[in-house]
Order: structure tokens, then sequence, then C-alpha cells
């Protein structure tokens, strides 16, 4: 089925309950049901911003035209992807009705399944306005996800035979995947961060709780004897670091070939 705007309204109306569809996934018996219709074959990756990585490299005294950042998994992609589709709008933000980001930036979908998106939710675009669109949502500060995403081949209709790439460019306060931190552990491990990047905290910590409040969009910091204590779901985004104001927290590279690898994990998700 391809999925008209009055069935995109729907969804959106129903949208806020996605915490409680993702607490029904503990209940083995919708566990089962809910991946076969929603999650299989999932495998998502979030991307955390070129500035966290920028900073991390250069404490390293890195030559600046040496950086190679997160946003070049996603400039990959593109460039070898023929189809690219852009939507007019962004169905969680729209859902929740956000203040904070434009709603206009919509997800980017590539791959043969994106020509079967329907063309009242957006348009086909070339690779050079697919750049520009990416960059617009950098700029406006959002952290890409990026994947395959068996929700979105569902609800697009575009069906699971044909490649899908989802680009999302996520907000901490609107985002799909606000539920993960609810889901079951056998589905929400199928968000991950990037392989070999890892966000730690240091001794400048003086408990302020900045970085707590809405911040960590999947609700993986706490604060612990007056100090941030980061959880074993930390996918990495960096938020935390950029929000920090005491330079508390620092997200570290334990593995140089971090782009490579992401970009070795994506291309084996969606074949």
């Amino acid at each position: 089925m391809r999925p008209s705007l009055r069935f995109v309204r729907l969804l959106e109306k129903f949208f806020p309950q996605r915490y409680l569809l993702a607490k029904l996934t503990h209940y083995p018996i919708f566990r089962k049901i809910l991946d076969k219709m929603l999650f299989d074959k999932t495998n998502l990756i979030i991307l955390p911003k070129d500035n966290i990585v920028e900073i991390t490299l250069n404490k390293k005294i890195e030559p600046v035209e040496s950086i190679v950042v997160p946003s070049k998994v996603v400039e990959y992609f593109i460039d070898k992807s023929n189809y690219h589709f852009i939507m007019d709008f962004c169905l969680c933000k729209e859902a929740m009705q956000c203040k904070s980001y434009p709603i206009e930036l919509g997800c980017l979908f590539m791959g043969e399944a994106a020509k079967k998106i329907p063309n009242e939710l957006g348009k086909l675009v070339t690779k050079k306005e697919a750049l520009v669109h990416v960059e617009k949502c950098r700029k406006a500060g959002l952290v890409h996800l990026i994947g395959r995403d068996k929700i979105d081949q569902t609800w697009l209709g575009v069906g699971t035979k044909l490649p899908l790439i989802t680009v999302c460019n996520c907000c901490n306060c609107c985002c799909l995947w606000k539920m993960q931190s609810h889901l079951d552990e056998k589905l929400s491990s199928k968000l991950k961060g990037m392989p070999g990047l890892k966000i730690i905290t240091n001794e400048k910590c003086t408990g302020c709780g900045a970085c707590t409040e809405g911040i960590c969009f999947v609700d993986n910091i706490k604060l612990k004897d007056d100090k941030v204590d980061i959880g074993n779901n930390c996918l990495a985004c960096g938020r935390c670091v950029e929000i920090c104001p005491n330079n508390a927290i620092e997200l570290v590279i334990e593995d140089d070939d971090f782009i490579n690898k992401t970009i070795e994990r994506i291309n084996k998700a969606v074949r």
C-alpha cells in the first residue's frame, strides 16, 4: 500500500503513543509480532555532529585538512546512490509540533526504492540538491541517523525487495527513536552509535545537570553522587559533549577507522 497524505496524518496522530508501543516489546508475543512488522533487519547508526569530532581530533594535534568527519558517511552514500528523495516535512517534528527545529527539514531516502515514494510526500532530487539538504540540516543543529529502517520501508509502502537507505535528521525533542530506551534490548540494539567512538566524563564535572535536561534522546545520562553517569546505552551522538559548560564530557576515538567501518556496516545492512 502506497501512503496518502491522509494516512500520514493518521500516523502523526498516533505518533505520541510510540512509547506505549515500545513498552509492549517487553512481552515476547508482542515483541515477535512488532519485530516482524517494524524492526526486522533494521540497522541504524547515529552520527555525531562534525564539530564534536573536529574538537576531539584537534586535541590530538591533527592537521585540519586530514580531519574526516561523520558527515562524510552521508556524503559517501549520496554519491554512490542513483536516486535521492527528500521529504517535504519531518513526520516526527510535525507530529510533535516541534518548536525548536524547522519542520520542513525532512528525511532523505536513497536507493532504488526511493523511486516508489509518492510525490505528494516530497520529490526526487539530484545529488547536489541532496548534499545541500543535509548541510542545511546540520546547520540547523540536527543529527543524522543513517541506515536501513524497516519502519520507513513499511509506512512508505516501498517494500523490502529494493534497497532503501534512510537519512533521518533528528532533533533531541521529537525523534521517533526517543522510544529506544523503552524498547526491549533485542530491538533497541538495532540503533547503534558509530563503531570506535565513546563518550567519557572527566574530573571537571560539577554535577550541574545541564546534560540531563532533555539532551540525551535515549535518556542515558543521570546524576549519580552529584556527578554525571553515562549509561550503557550511549550512542555517542555527542549532544552532551556540546552542551556541557565545563568541558567535562568528551568524545573519544578508539578506532581511527570509524568512518570506513560505519560505511561497511551500512552497506551490509542495505544489501
